[in-house]
């Protein structure tokens, strides 16, 4: 397992960065059959420590844990743990990704973009020059574009991925109607799928 240790603006001492190879390790070997990659960065906010883990497992499988505290050992093991809590949750699911990594259908290559929102003040100086009102259509600037996938997955695939990742969607195509697909986490809790199927295909 290749595991990169940095700190922003911070020390971190050989020690620290041993006890994040062995233990990030030792989840590997539990969990993987193949190499995988970790990125782990410590930060300070105001007077807490903080600790940002990601970790590629296998094509597509990203895991993502937090962690906060008052010293640099203890934001490690509170983020280490979110991993390790969401590993446990999906130990059969995730041990079978890992294995069939190789046997799965390429994703799909699309592009990403990133837009600058329009900030109020640029919308009322465009007002006043123009004669246009805050009505008409208004267009945020392109700054930044790169490549995303959209893999082929179940829906409960899509969830467990959602939740490893730690993100608000994920975007991909159902393999029950090779339909494009959006899973999300609701205010509420709950998790959110947007079906784009035919109503006539799903109304049974």
């Amino acid at each position: 397992m290749h595991i990169q240790v940095s700190g922003k603006q911070i020390d971190l001492s050989d020690a620290l960065k041993h006890r994040v190879n062995t233990h990030l390790g030792n989840l590997a070997e539990r969990y993987f059959d193949t190499g995988l990659q970790a990125q782990v960065t410590f930060g300070k906010a105001r007077s807490f420590f903080t600790c940002d883990i990601n970790v590629k497992a296998g094509r597509g499988l990203i895991l993502r844990g937090e962690g906060e505290a008052a010293d640099a050992n203890a934001a490690f093991d509170d983020a280490a743990e979110h991993i390790a809590k969401r590993l446990r949750r999906y130990h059969k699911r995730v041990t079978s990704h890992s294995r069939a990594t190789t046997r799965q259908e390429l994703p799909e290559r699309v592009r990403s973009y990133v837009l600058q929102p329009v900030e109020e003040q640029v919308l009322e100086t465009a007002s006043a020059t123009t004669g246009h009102t805050e009505e008409e259509e208004t267009f945020a600037t392109i700054i930044a574009e790169q490549p995303t996938d959209i893999p082929l997955l179940s829906v409960g695939e899509a969830v467990m991925r959602l939740d490893l990742a730690g993100q608000s969607f994920l975007l991909f195509r159902n393999t029950a109607s090779r339909q494009i697909s959006l899973v999300y986490r609701r205010n509420d809790g709950n998790i959110g799928w947007v079906d784009t199927a035919p109503l006539e295909a799903t109304s049974t």
